[in-house]
């Protein structure tokens, strides 16, 4: 199978969705599964990873629904109080959903960069393995030596780096990123997702070849055994479209690392999220 391992959906509104500014206009509206499903096809993919995009459990709710009537879904990373005292009980509660691979917080939006090492987040996050959850790390490179730190606590725990942890492609800043990326990456249990390139550069004047360098860097670091595919859909709209998102990564594969197109395109994302073990949801 062929998983494209980030993208969101949406009802759009305008206080919940605050982020999208009007530099985003294109994003202020409702991006669901029926016009996912045609990229999809389009571009010969199979199935995603449906990511929260909102900061609530309404939000993994949302997403949960959306995948239990969407087999195209195969998985939802959601969003879940990580500091909360009430944790293991909601945890509790959301193992019960089968496509429920694992959480996220927007931790680049915290003012304070060391934020993941928090003492009562790093205790949500000790909670994770018990019930199974993964956890995609949304950072900044400025907030890496903080993940650093923080995976180095839980050797067991699966994470995964979204979005090359958004390097500053758009003014080719990548001395510093790719030190402390080859610095994560030393850790076997983390993974790294090839997506958000494109709204990390120039929108409106990016070309393939500035995104080379970057993917050289994480190639070198995870090996092609712990590297996806993302489309960041629809927030990649703000640059191009998802078969061009696609094609930046399907061209360098095709040069760089010929024989892991099967794992980066979705071996890795099925490994990581274990998706066989959610495969049997409902058709769409």
């Amino acid at each position: 199978m062929k998983i494209d391992s980030h993208q969101h959906f949406w009802i759009y509104d305008c206080s919940r969705h605050a982020w999208i500014t009007e530099t985003m206009a294109v994003l202020k509206r409702d991006f669901l599964p029926a016009e996912l499903a045609v990229q999809l096809e389009a571009n010969e993919v199979d199935a995603s990873i449906a990511v929260q995009a909102d900061q609530s459990e309404m939000e993994t709710l949302f997403l949960l629904e959306l995948a239990k009537h969407c087999k195209r879904i195969a998985g939802v990373v959601g969003w879940i109080d990580l500091g909360s005292p009430q944790l293991k009980r909601r945890l509790q509660f959301f193992s019960q959903f089968k496509k429920l691979c694992g959480f996220r917080h927007v931790v680049q939006s915290e003012p304070d960069d060391r934020f993941l090492l928090r003492p009562d987040f790093v205790r949500g996050v000790a909670r994770l393995q018990e019930f199974g959850f993964t956890y995609d790390i949304l950072i900044y490179p400025k907030q890496l030596p903080a993940a650093l730190e923080l995976v180095a606590k839980f050797p067991r725990q699966r994470f995964v780096v979204d979005h090359l942890a958004k390097p500053d492609i758009k003014s080719k800043n990548i001395a510093v990123w790719a030190a402390h990326m080859g610095s994560i990456a030393r850790s076997s249990n983390v993974y790294c997702k090839l997506s958000g390139l494109v709204t990390e550069a120039d929108w409106h004047r990016w070309m393939p070849a500035d995104f080379d360098p970057y993917l050289d860097v994480v190639l070198e670091a995870f090996g092609p055994d712990r590297l996806m595919f993302g489309s960041d859909w629809p927030v990649c709209l703000l640059a191009t479209g998802y078969k061009q998102v696609k094609q930046i990564v399907e061209d360098y594969v095709s040069r760089k690392a010929p024989t892991a197109r099967e794992n980066i395109f979705g071996a890795n994302a099925i490994r990581f999220y274990d998706l066989k073990a959610r495969a049997d949801g409902p058709a769409a």
